[in-house]
């Protein structure tokens, strides 16, 4: 399957573009599976690394910020009670797990490396495709948090900016079990800030304009299971709170461009060891 000029044009008109059953049912039930899988596996004794984007530059830590090239999992914010202790099972409080499962997972890896998948970053325009960052999202019942209004290429820059962002709907994603939301066209606003490492430690946010997003123009993007929604690098989007009793499974996918150069000011980084790599 291939990208018609129309769909292109389209998907540079608003900065999204849906693809339904993009993937089949077997395929997203394979992934759940073996994400249960690496949960079951994983201890978390003396890990408490909370995911929240209210207060990244305060909530980043070196397990957060060493993950690039490893499989590591991190909490809901509304995980814990008071004493440390866990609200619900060790399954239902793990918000995210990242970054490197489309390298370091075979299940992971065979998902994410389809002629498919290959085939739609060359029409999108991404000529030396690399693997930079892959992210399975639990959106846990009851629990799962919010993801404020951002752009993608604020995390993952580039210069120039070659970049796309691959969001696989694992079940299916409406309002109420905390759908994304976006702002079609606003990616031709430009890039509003960067999270980038500082020097010494530490990360830090570089705002280049700080007036606030209009969320009056966000719009739901409602999904069935099996939807690929492929996300241009400036659209402003974002995830409300799952306060329903349905998990909203999604993974997600952020292919670079060889040919630009990747800052090391970027929080994500790799070892010399483990480098990005393509299909």
């Amino acid at each position: 399957m291939s990208l018609t000029a129309a769909q292109l044009a389209q998907y540079d008109l608003d900065g999204l573009r849906f693809i339904e059953d993009f993937i089949d049912v077997q395929a997203c039930d394979r992934l759940r599976k073996r994400a249960d899988e690496l949960v079951s596996d994983f201890d978390p004794q003396g890990v408490v690394s909370i995911f929240s984007t209210r207060e990244q530059t305060r909530t980043s830590d070196d397990y957060f910020l060493e993950s690039g090239d490893k499989i590591r999992f991190f909490f809901e914010e509304n995980a814990f009670l008071p004493d440390g202790s866990l609200r619900q099972s060790k399954k239902r409080s793990i918000n995210k797990i990242g970054h490197a499962l489309h390298d370091l997972d075979p299940v992971f890896n065979s998902f994410s490396r389809t002629p498919e998948i290959k085939q739609l970053v060359s029409d999108l325009g991404i000529e030396q495709p690399l693997l930079v960052q892959s992210m399975y999202i639990f959106k846990q019942p009851n629990i799962g948090g919010e993801v404020t209004c951002h752009q993608d290429a604020t995390f993952l820059y580039t210069e120039p900016l070659r970049m796309v962002g691959l969001w696989f709907a694992l079940e299916d994603a409406t309002v109420e079990n905390g759908c994304l939301w976006a702002i079609p066209g606003d990616h031709k606003r430009g890039l509003k800030s960067r999270f980038m490492h500082v020097d010494g430690g530490g990360t830090r946010f570089d705002v280049f304009d700080d007036a606030p997003w209009p969320e009056e123009k966000l719009q739901p993007l409602e999904v069935k299971k099996g939807t690929l929604i492929v996300l241009h690098p400036l659209l402003p989007h974002l995830s409300r709170e799952n306060r329903s009793s349905k998990s909203r499974h999604a993974y997600t996918l952020h292919i670079i461009d060889a040919s630009a150069h990747y800052p090391r000011e970027n929080w994500l980084q790799r070892s010399r060891e483990m480098p990005s790599r393509g299909f």
